[in-house]
Formats: structure tokens, sequence, C-alpha cells
């Protein structure tokens, strides 16, 4: 499927674009913010290819895409004019948490590319020194360390943009006081008043005298209370000068407040963090990265885990290392991978094998969720291993007291960053809980299995197919063995197993008795769930969805229930000739990993209603 098209398909089913508040992305996953969650259509975008899953958590609605995230991001954003605003009445109520879980992640998921590449940058610098092949005394050394800190201590800066977007602000304006906070002359006036041991005023009023680089709390509050005063500020200025009038006020407004009140609260709030986390490495060093390393994956399904950025980024802002979250998540993501590779070591299902090979090595590197939704939740018991495995590493990495040095995306590409202080152990510590994690992951995930009778896969218990189906040909024609189809989506399998016809008769009759499952706008292709739960796919012709309907007619709707022999289409072969497309017409079983086996019976010529696919069923 083309991105362009896949984007389509994914914003409709999500309930248009009249749905879409707000729209994000990660490294994996596209994050909608609907207005109301019960207008997607779940199961028809788990259909779509390309889309890994999807899950609604943390305020968020998130279909997992992989490494094409950003390129179907960008599809969407060019084809699609997003709400930028939304009537408060149609908006569907949330819980408290779940608002703040999807506040921590609309501010900081979009400045985490610029915290990593700065991150590893701090990382391989340290490296560098560490082997004597930079001097951290030569002006490389400088311009390469201040490079690296820009991210960091700019973060007010990046901070205010997200919080704006988030908030519903003036991004511009949120963006100034973030460098109002940074100034020269504030700093410099700071840094005076601390040598002279004298007092900072604004207005006779006491300014904190606090440093604001690299900091989180303070400049997400004031853009917090900015959303309040900045609507303010346009009903009490005139039309006509409203243009100056209410930035003006605004920034009259936010810059005194947050000098004097709340950016002194946010500096207290961070520093009291700090604290808590101190004592927690000073008296059970151990307890949160164990429990990070055993619980990540259940945090990302929630999406709690977006609430142990904060906290990691603040701990590196105060204290120049982080215990937190980094270590953790690095070595829950790589027992993720380690559970995963194993179900490709035991398996013998051949697309099973295939999937857990490319989703382990994935979240080995760091990206989880596709090992997480599409191997180790599937099929439960290498989840299990994999909290086994990460919480294992994670008091490990406790117990050795490692920190990561730099804000980077938790896997083994991580490892730079936990070079740092006196020594090289803090790495060979965090090379050890890496192999810890691994191992145990694998061992663990080889000894438990995989939920099912016959060690093979399947969804989970509820999905199990007990009766077999045989499914009729569709069409009147030639039968064409899968691999044949010059279209790598069906030759691959990926959709499925199946069979194709090169037909010689337009009129296409449903393959079994069931519930039509889908139908599309041009007509060109058919969802079928059978009785027994086979979920059959029709597509006529490659690259029909082009004709928009052209030759198509089509005699069922979403949800009508067909028996087998049922007239579905009837297609003019002459006009997809005309467009010099190619007519063959494919037929394959979607969920094919939930059967047995999905085999072709009947080769050559058939006619309609012959019997061509046995759908064997577990026993």
């Amino acid at each position: 499927m083309e991105l362009k098209k896949l984007g389509e398909e994914i914003v409709q089913n999500v309930g248009g674009i009249e749905n879409i508040q707000g729209l994000t992305h990660c490294a994996t996953r596209l994050r909608f913010n609907l207005i109301d969650d019960t207008k997607a259509d779940k199961s028809k975008l788990e259909g779509l290819e390309k889309v890994v899953g999807v899950v609604n958590q943390g305020g968020q609605f998130q279909v997992i895409i992989g490494n094409e995230v950003k390129k179907v991001y960008q599809v969407i954003e060019q084809n699609f004019q997003l709400n930028s605003s939304v009537n408060e009445s149609s908006k569907v109520d949330k819980s408290p948490i779940v608002k703040v879980l999807d506040t921590i992640a609309g501010i900081f998921v979009p400045i985490v590319p610029a915290l990593t590449g700065a991150g590893m940058l701090k990382a391989l610098l340290a490296l560098l020194v560490m082997m004597k092949w930079v001097e951290a005394s030569s002006q490389t050394y400088q311009i390469l360390n201040f490079i690296g800190d820009a991210a960091f201590y700019f973060l007010p800066v990046l901070l205010a943009n997200s919080a704006a977007k988030k908030f519903g602000c003036n991004q511009y304006v949120a963006i100034t006081i973030g460098g109002i906070l940074l100034h020269p002359t504030f700093t410099t006036l700071i840094q005076n008043a601390r040598t002279n041991g004298t007092s900072l005023e604004l207005f006779g009023l006491p300014v904190t005298l606090a440093n604001y680089g690299s900091s989180v709390i303070p400049i997400i509050l004031a853009v917090w209370f900015m959303s309040y005063v900045e609507p303010f500020a346009d009903r009490v200025s005139p039309g006509a000068v409203r243009m100056f009038m209410s930035p003006l006020l605004t920034l009259l407004i936010i810059a005194p407040v947050t000098l004097i009140i709340i950016g002194p609260l946010g500096v207290f709030l961070g520093d009291g963090l700090g604290i808590i986390i101190n004592i927690l490495n000073t008296y059970a060093s151990w307890l949160v990265p164990l429990l990070v390393g055993a619980f990540t994956p259940l945090l990302v399904m929630t999406g709690m885990h977006y609430g142990f950025i904060p906290l990691g980024i603040n701990m590196l802002a105060t204290t120049g290392f982080d215990t937190v979250s980094g270590p953790g998540m690095m070595v829950s993501n790589i027992a993720q991978g380690g559970a995963a590779l194993a179900v490709a070591f035991r398996t013998k299902k051949l697309e099973t094998k295939q999937l857990a090979i490319s989703t382990g090595i994935s979240a080995v590197a760091g990206i989880t969720e596709p090992a997480l939704y599409g191997v180790n939740l599937r099929y439960k018991k290498p989840l299990i291993s994999a909290m086994i495995g990460g919480g294992i590493a994670g008091l490990f990495l406790g117990i050795m007291g490692v920190g990561r040095y730099a804000q980077v995306a938790p896997g083994l590409f991580a490892l730079p960053s936990f070079f740092g202080g006196d020594s090289i152990n803090n790495f060979i510590y965090a090379v050890i809980s890496c192999g810890i994690a691994f191992v145990v992951s694998f061992v663990a995930s080889l000894i438990l299995g995989i939920e099912d009778k016959q060690e093979v896969e399947k969804k989970d218990s509820i999905d199990i197919k007990y009766s077999n189906d045989v499914l009729l040909a569709p069409v009147m024609g030639t039968v064409v063995d899968l691999k044949d189809v010059p279209d790598q989506v069906f030759s691959s399998g990926a959709l499925g197993k199946g069979v194709a016809f090169e037909p010689i008769d337009g009129k296409i009759y449903s393959p079994v008795s069931g519930k039509i499952s889908a139908t599309f706008p041009s007509n060109h292709a058919i969802g079928i769930v059978s009785e027994n739960g086979a979920e059959v796919l029709i597509h006529v012709g490659l690259d029909t969805v082009t004709l928009n309907g052209e030759g198509f007619k089509t005699y069922v709707t979403t949800n009508q229930a067909v028996s087998k022999g049922y007239l579905l289409l009837e297609v003019d072969l002459e006009v997809i000739k005309s467009h010099h497309l190619n007519p063959i017409t494919m037929m394959v079983v979607t969920n094919s990993q939930e059967f047995k086996d999905v085999s072709v019976n009947n080769h050559g010529n058939v006619n309609q209603n012959d019997a061509i696919v046995r759908i064997e069923s577990f026993e």
C-alpha cells in the first residue's frame, strides 16, 4: 500500500479529519488526540498493511506503524488540514490521570529527537576523551561540548514550544518566555547578586536567584499559566490594536509572575523531586531500576512510561546523571528483544519466525512496540520472560549504582551514554546488565514457551478455531500461485496465505458464508469474516483503487450477512485492461496465523463455487 493511501485509510478509520484534534508521532507510533475515541474503527486500522497494532492509552489513540511512521505522518500532514482548535463541548471527558499522561506525552515526545541527538554527541565526546583521542582542554572539545550541551541548556525553550502547542498558546510568545529565563543579562544579574551577596528585585519584589538552564518544571508551569492569560489579553485588547496589545499584555503579566512566583515554585518542585530521588539512591538504590526494568512493558501499554521522561531529564539537569528512567528502560527494551528472538528460535512457523526476528532486533535497538504488541504480548509468556530479564538486570544496575550521563533512546545504542564519572566501571556494568537482560529473557522465553497447546502460534485462547472452512472459488478463471502475483505485498504472504485467479468472468461471488467486514469506496476489494472466524479478503486487480470505482458495481454493504455463492461484485474486466491495469484477483486469509494451515487444493481452471482453499484449524 502506498503511503498516501495508507495515510488516507488511517485518517478515515480514526473517524475522519473532523474527529482529529491533534496528531504527533514518536519513533513507531502515530499519536492521535481524538475528539471522540468511539468513532475510531480499531479493527479496520489493525487490518491495514504496515499497521502493526492499535492501542488507546494515555489519552491518545495510537496507531503503531514502525520505522516508516515519520513518512506516514508527513503524508497525513501534507494531505490533510488538521484541526487547530475544536469545540470544547464536543470533546469527550477524560480522567485526570489520562489528562496528565496525555499532557506529559504531548510536551516531551516532540523534543526527544533533539535530546537524543545531543545526548549521543555528549556520550561520543566522553568516549573520545576516555580513549585520549581528544583533550578535554582543547578547543575542539569545548566546541563539541557546547554543541552537545545546547539542547539541554535551552531545554526551557524547547519545552516552551511543545507546551504551547499542547496548551493552545502562541508558540512564539511562549518561546520568548523561555528565552527570558536564559537571557545573558538575567543570568549575569543572578551571578553578580550571588557573588556580592545582594538581592535581585523587580518592582520591589524579590526575584529568586535560580539557574533556569536545563530546567523543566518552571517553563511548563509558566506556559500553562499563559494559556489562561493570553485569552484574557485577547478579550481586553481593542480590535484595532489587538495584534500588538495582546502579546504585550501577555508578556507584561507572564514575565514578572514567572520570575517572581512561578519560576521559584518550579525550582522548588524540581529540587524536591531531586531530594526524593537522592534518598532512594542512598537507601534503596536497587529499587527503582528493578521496578522500571521489570514493569516498563506494562508502563508502555498504559502510556505511563512518559511520566518517567521528565523525572530522568530533571535528574540529569540537577545531578548530571540519571538512575531513574534510562538504565531500567534500557535493559527492559533489550529483554523484550531477547524474549522475541527466543520465539523466533523456538517457533516452526515461518511467518512468526520472520516477525519475531525483525521485531526482536528492533527492540534490542530500542524500538519495542512491534515486539511488544506483535510477539510478546500476543503470546503472553514471552512478555513474562521479558519482565523477568528486565527486572533482574535492573536489580544489578541498582546494586552497582549505574547511571546514565546523557538523554538517549533506551536500547543497545544507548550504551555510550554510560561513559562518565571517574572510571570506566559504570560503562562496563551497563554492558553486563545488557547481557543479563538478553540472556535471562531469552532463556526464560525458551523455558516458558509460547502459550499454545502445540507450542505454535495463535492470538490467544479465545481465538482458537475449532472448525474447518473450505473456501470456494469466488470467480471463474485460471488458478495462479500467490507467490507469482506481480505485487510484493501479496506474493510475500504479508497479507496472509491464499490464492489468485486470472478471471475470465467479471462476477465475484462469496467464497464462504459469513458477514461482510469491509467494503471500500472504490469497490475493488471486499472483506468477509466466515462463520468460523476466517478473515477473507478478495482483492480485484492490481492498483485498481486508482479507478475510483469505475467498472465496479457492488451488491453488498458492511455488516451484511452473506452465504456461499452470493454475488458480491460485478467487474468490467475490459475497463480495467483499458487503463493498462492487471485484473488478477487475489483471495487471502488475512488471519492465516490463527490457523494450523491454509492450503490450496485446486489448480488449473476453476469455475465459480469450486472448492479451492482448505483452512485447517487447531484441534
